[in-house]
């Protein structure tokens, strides 16, 4: 049975097998090589110290998927806005892993007061789209061949949540 729980640190070589299987074989992340154990433990440290939670999906003691928010552009009125990522290990997608990773994503950026939680996904990621749609997010963008992999040009679709949060924004 699958459950979802807050990532530990050692969970990260774990997560860093899913991201590099990603890299590798999709076109998920618009990425060419592998990431080191030191990448990602930087990856670590910086969620960490933003604050920005990170999620888990395990069978037993296997990780079989990960999600997380951070932000989306560094600019401070961009302060209420987040960009979530999920990953999902290649024999777990299409069972249903991702629609158990981004409720907690939803409820996390909530209690971080954010405003809006905008998904980038390759545009040809049927399955991502979907799941984003099931969890009420919308289509906003389409920035046509923006990225470079396997040989062809890639669409980026962006997809858009706002929450009724914060209640009472500040601008400085």
């Amino acid at each position: 049975m699958i459950t979802i729980r807050i990532a530990e640190e050692q969970d990260l070589p774990q997560m860093l097998e899913i991201y590099n299987e990603v890299i590798v074989n999709t076109t998920a992340v618009y990425d060419y090589k592998p990431h080191t154990p030191a990448m990602r433990k930087q990856w670590w440290d910086t969620k960490k110290q933003q604050g920005f939670p990170v999620f888990v999906a395990v069978d037993g003691e296997r990780v079989v998927g990960f999600s997380s928010i951070g932000p989306f552009r560094a600019w401070a009125a961009y302060k209420y806005s987040v960009e979530n990522s999920i990953y999902v290990a290649a024999d777990q997608r299409g069972k249903g892993v991702g629609k158990l990773l981004l409720p907690p994503l939803i409820e996390a950026a909530r209690q971080l007061n954010m405003h809006t939680i905008l998904a980038g996904i390759d545009a040809s990621n049927e399955g991502s789209v979907k799941l984003h749609e099931l969890f009420g997010f919308k289509e906003i963008a389409v920035m046509k061949e923006v990225g470079y992999k396997f040989g062809r040009w890639l669409d980026l679709k962006f997809m858009q949540l706002i929450l009724d949060t914060p209640a009472q924004p500040e601008e400085y």
